[in-house]
């Protein structure tokens, strides 16, 4: 006796659900400009390699008995790959009552989702493509009771776990609020479209209600408030389909978890290779800027570069990199915008150095900071706390850190891009200078009196600064061994390579989660 009837029936249902929440639906979110969620899915990973899970939950509409039809549940979900390698990935439907959770048993995605519990249990990277306004007031009426916030049927919350294990990349597609939106912020890099997509914690209308104040979704929660200002997102791009390669990127210098190296990719890049425009990038004349990012394209493999919140902490350069095809992650001063480290480029650099060390990826510093910005703006936005953050990230990074000091290294800023604590490896350029405080600074620091007490305190300001820039030449510390090589700036990219090869035992040996106590101040 055949089952083709219940095949039959099984196909119809799968083909019902494929419709989602109708063809005016899904024409009216392309109207938006917007993608649905099986093409957002179809177009972040390779071609057919998606497997759906739970494709036939939902509600089914009967007339007489008889199934007429079925109302899918608002989030599609399942098993996939990228480049070979397998992910989880799920999003909500916003043809389907706007994406919001309906109830049910279990969870598809979202709060206590099974596409998390799969990423976590095969120890897979998760991709979240983000687009719901989380739970609504009306919840209460169908369940005939109010939720407790953050319990549901299935309330185990697995986010730490998550975070501590597997890639954890969220995409806000659309509308990210309340559960969504921190959703999205619960990953290690995130991703939104530029005027098309917001995040907030609460919507206008809320926000009227509560606290008063007309505001548009853009002004609450765009890109530029979202990713420039406040750093709730990292990166923002020009459409969807960016988006889509912009995770395929990230994820190609991630490891599948925490247990395995990030992939090391062929490289027809020289490892000899040396530039000599290295030679005269940084500017005689100290005060004058350079660009970081080019002189960081020059030393790393060509294409490789990877940059995360490049328009959030602007003081701060934060890239993924590789260096004879391996995973670097690079931190370096931006002097362009001055280089002094504010509390933003501090914030982005501490969750820079926890991904790199939650994930085996080594640092590397390029150093031109001339200490933590001053001032009452810095002052009032925190700079000591965030930058004593940063600092204790980086006394807990286990990862191997080497820094080049390029130009200036200064003060507690300059400590903080120094491995003092493990092998403490620094090499530098003829260009560097270091110390307690920059020269200009220090000294009228340091002979305030002398300086008051002379009949001309400017000569005798310029005397001082002379005299004590004698000592500043780093060949000096070299000669102490305070400083363990300077280089040619050409032989930048030969020297790290070296040094990035010869690491990789000590990585391997680090392999697994990483314990780490006390309370970051």
């Amino acid at each position: 006796m055949s089952w083709q009837s219940e095949v039959d029936e099984l196909n119809q249902r799968r083909k019902w659900a494929d419709e989602m929440g109708g063809a005016e639906r899904v024409d009216r979110q392309r109207e938006r400009g917007h993608l649905n969620v099986r093409e957002r899915i179809t177009g972040v990973v390779d071609p057919d390699s998606f497997r759906e899970v739970g494709k036939l939950a939902g509600g089914g509409v009967y007339k007489d008995g008889v199934l007429t039809g079925v109302k899918p549940a608002s989030y599609v979900m399942g098993l996939a790959e990228i480049e070979g390698r397998p992910v989880a990935i799920g999003g909500e439907d916003t043809t389907i009552g706007g994406g919001t959770y309906q109830g049910g048993m279990r969870r598809k995605g979202g709060q206590g989702g099974f596409v998390d519990d799969l990423a976590l249990d095969y120890k897979i990277p998760l991709i979240r493509l983000i687009d719901g306004f989380g739970g609504s007031a009306g919840s209460a009426k169908s369940k005939g009771y109010s939720v407790l916030p953050g319990h549901s049927q299935a309330p185990k919350q697995i986010f730490v776990e998550l975070l501590g294990q597997v890639p954890v990349v969220g995409a806000v597609l659309g509308i990210a609020a309340g559960g969504p939106a921190g959703r999205a912020v619960m990953s290690h890099f995130s991703v939104m479209v530029k005027d098309k997509t917001q995040i907030f914690a609460a919507g206008p209308a809320v926000v009227e209600r509560g606290v008063g104040g007309v505001l548009t979704k853009e002004q609450l929660g765009g890109y530029k408030v979202a990713v420039d200002r406040a750093g709730t997102i990292h990166n923002a791009v020009d459409s969807e389909e960016d988006a889509f390669a912009m995770i395929r990127r990230y994820l190609s210098y991630m490891p599948q978890n925490i247990w395995k190296l990030p992939p090391r990719t062929a490289c027809d890049d020289p490892v000899d290779r040396c530039e000599d425009a290295l030679l005269d990038i940084v500017p005689r004349d100290r005060r004058k800027p350079y660009n970081m990012r080019k002189l960081i394209s020059l030393v790393v493999d060509r294409g490789s570069v990877f940059e995360i919140q490049p328009t959030y902490g602007r003081a701060a350069i934060t890239v993924f990199a590789r260096m004879n095809g391996r995973v670097v992650g690079i931190i370096a001063n931006n002097p362009m915008v001055g280089g002094a480290v504010d509390a933003k480029a501090a914030r982005k650099q501490t969750h820079f150095v926890d991904l790199c060390d939650c994930f085996h990826i080594p640092i590397l510093f390029f150093v031109d900071v001339p200490g933590f910005a001053i001032g009452e703006a810095a002052e009032s936005d925190a700079v000591l706390v965030e930058g004593m953050r940063l600092q204790y990230a980086q006394m807990q990074a286990s990862v191997p850190i080497t820094s080049v000091i390029i130009r200036r290294c200064f003060g507690m800023a300059g400590a903080a891009m120094t491995d003092y604590n493990n092998l403490d490896f620094k090499i530098a350029w003829p260009s560097a200078e270091w110390g307690s405080l920059p020269i200009e600074g220090g000294v009228v620091a340091a002979f305030r009196r002398d300086i008051a007490n002379s009949p001309d305190p400017a000569k005798r300001t310029k005397e001082l600064e002379d005299e004590m820039r004698e000592f500043s030449s780093p060949f000096l510390t070299a000669e102490a061994f305070g400083v363990e090589d300077i280089i040619d700036p050409r032989e930048t990219r030969p020297y790290l390579c070296k040094f990035v090869d010869a690491m990789q035992e000590r990585l391997e040996q680090g392999l697994g989660p990483k314990l780490k106590s006390g309370v970051r101040p």
